[in-house]
């Protein structure tokens, strides 16, 4: 039922971006209360909007914006995680600075930081509205039209109701009696993926804080170099040189691991995705888990209502030796127990077929 909704939700209507152009313009620091009164600063981030059929007419209307902050991102990735478990819904940039070296800061105010993070979450929000089933959710057109009253509308769908627990996800993880090789093979490629892209920019932050500091001891030669050219009357000229040469090696540096900084966010990128892999992989355990658990209620209540009907106890149950001691319980009694297991088993059979299409 969820695939067949989905198929043709893709059927039925294009995708946001083919009518809706989107950019999140700008980036702001801003202070204010939080939830408990404290004060605190921010950073909020400029979307704009603006219908692509006025465009293709040749007219150039002004954008419509908002401001939004990086939690409300958070806030919509979180919804449409809970409202399309099957989807691997794109990750947001890093909240804080990780895998950070020596001369990076780690502020999440650092201006650097700030605008890596606006460029990612603009990614997130194309990568979503060109989603043929994503881009089509209501509450995803109100994060980006509607600046006031979003967030109450986000929790009026009762999504937070419908996540499920780490816990839980985890029981189901080692619960699980048939795993889905699919899925289990997508979860060993996700675990490997995080695993080896995680060492990958550890290693990384330690060589470019090694090779930042190799660089930077020129910068010393340099003005050895140059204190030294002014007592040296014949060599002063080439010292001086030499100086200069060591100072500009030294200052290089910085702009080549700025460089590499951004090949860093883009190997980030297939961190925070591989994450967004064992996010559907621990739905799919989950279902599958509760699919086990319904099948096997299912069996119980039919062995039951068989047991009951013929009045044969083909198993040890404390019911059956209560009955064998004080006898058999009235025909009234039974008949009422026997319309209760019919529903039961009605309601186990409807449980494990939509179990069922979910899991497949």
């Amino acid at each position: 039922m969820v695939l067949t909704v989905m198929l043709q939700m893709v059927e039925e209507s294009p995708t946001l971006l083919c009518r809706m152009e989107i950019c999140v313009a700008e980036s702001e620091k801003r202070s204010g209360k939080n939830a408990v009164n404290m004060q605190e600063t921010f950073t909020v981030y400029l979307i704009e909007t603006r219908p692509m059929d006025a465009l293709a007419e040749g007219r150039n209307p002004a954008p419509d914006s908002l401001w939004r902050r990086y939690s409300e991102f958070e806030l919509l990735r979180n919804y449409l995680l809970v409202t399309f478990p099957y989807i691997v819904v794109p990750p947001l940039p890093e909240k804080r600075a990780e895998f950070v070296w020596h001369k990076l800061s780690a502020d999440n105010m650092d201006p650097d930081f700030v605008e890596r993070r606006r460029v990612g979450l603009e990614n997130f929000l194309l990568r979503v509205a060109s989603h043929p089933v994503l881009s089509n959710d209501k509450i995803l057109h109100h994060f980006l039209t509607e600046e006031h009253g979003w967030k109450e509308v986000v929790y009026e769908t009762g999504f937070q109701a419908k996540a499920d627990s780490r816990l839980k996800a985890l029981s189901a993880t080692f619960r699980v009696r048939n795993p889905d090789k699919r899925f289990m093979d997508m979860k060993h490629y996700s675990d490997d993926l995080q695993s080896h892209t995680s060492q990958l920019l550890r290693a990384r932050a330690r060589v470019a804080d090694r090779l930042y500091g190799v660089y930077k001891v020129h910068g010393n030669y340099g003005r050895v170099f140059s204190e030294w050219s002014a007592i040296e009357r014949e060599m002063g000229d080439g010292l001086q040189s030499a100086g200069h040469h060591m100072d500009a090696y030294a200052a290089s540096i910085d702009d080549i691991l700025e460089e590499e900084e951004h090949y860093a966010d883009q190997l980030k990128e297939y961190l925070f995705y591989a994450e967004a892999l064992r996010a559907v992989c621990r739905k799919h355990e989950l279902t599958q888990f509760e699919l086990e658990m319904a099948t096997q209620d299912l069996i119980s209540k039919k062995q039951q209502h068989e047991e009951l009907s013929t009045g044969i106890v083909r198993t040890f149950s404390f019911k059956g030796m209560t009955n064998k001691l004080f006898g058999q319980e009235a025909p009234e009694q039974r008949e009422a127990r026997l319309k209760l297991l019919e529903e039961l088993i009605e309601e186990g059979e409807e449980a494990v077929k939509d179990k069922t299409v979910e899991c497949e």
